[in-house]
């Protein structure tokens, strides 16, 4: 852990000289990890997987629709591919962790890890059918929010016997 705390300090994330889009959007998730990690906060992971899984979901459907004029002024995170791994990695990351935590510390029930493969699968594949990627997109949000949801409520089972936290 200090070795990552310290690896993201010195700014490891600046490696990505793509585009100032790309470069920005690295050194801000940088921060922002290096700022979880350094203040010791209890983090809501399940919370965070579905918050990350709806911001997929409102980029891959809605800003296309509400935000067509954004090419105009120069920006163009629609189907930016950078943006979109990134944002994949991202769901990938928190669910991975989330769900891998519950599993070991709380319930052994891998329903939450088979739904959350499920709709991970759905996402990578969108990446290849960008002409229909609608019918990907939704019930991959809808596979990845229920297996966080699942693992939320499954962790925080009063039979729970983890020294975790008490319930």
């Amino acid at each position: 852990m200090h070795y990552l705390k310290s690896k993201l300090h010195k700014g490891t994330f600046e490696k990505c000289k793509t585009t100032l889009s790309v470069q920005t959007i690295c050194n801000v998730s940088a921060k922002i990890v290096y700022l979880l990690l350094t203040m010791n906060l209890k983090i809501n992971w399940d919370g965070f997987g579905i918050a990350t899984s709806l911001a997929c979901a409102i980029h891959c459907i809605a800003l296309p629709l509400l935000l067509t004029s954004l090419p105009l002024f120069g920006v163009n995170i629609i189907h930016n591919i950078y943006f979109e791994w990134g944002m994949i990695l991202l769901a990938f990351a928190v669910g991975v962790y989330a769900l891998l935590h519950g599993y070991k510390t709380h319930h052994k029930n891998t329903l939450p890890v088979f739904l959350f493969t499920a709709g991970f699968l759905l996402l990578i594949t969108k990446q290849f059918f960008l002409h229909i990627e609608g019918y990907f997109v939704v019930p991959a949000v809808i596979l990845i929010v229920s297996a966080h949801y699942l693992n939320y409520r499954l962790c925080t089972k009063r039979k729970c016997s983890s020294p975790h936290h008490a319930h």
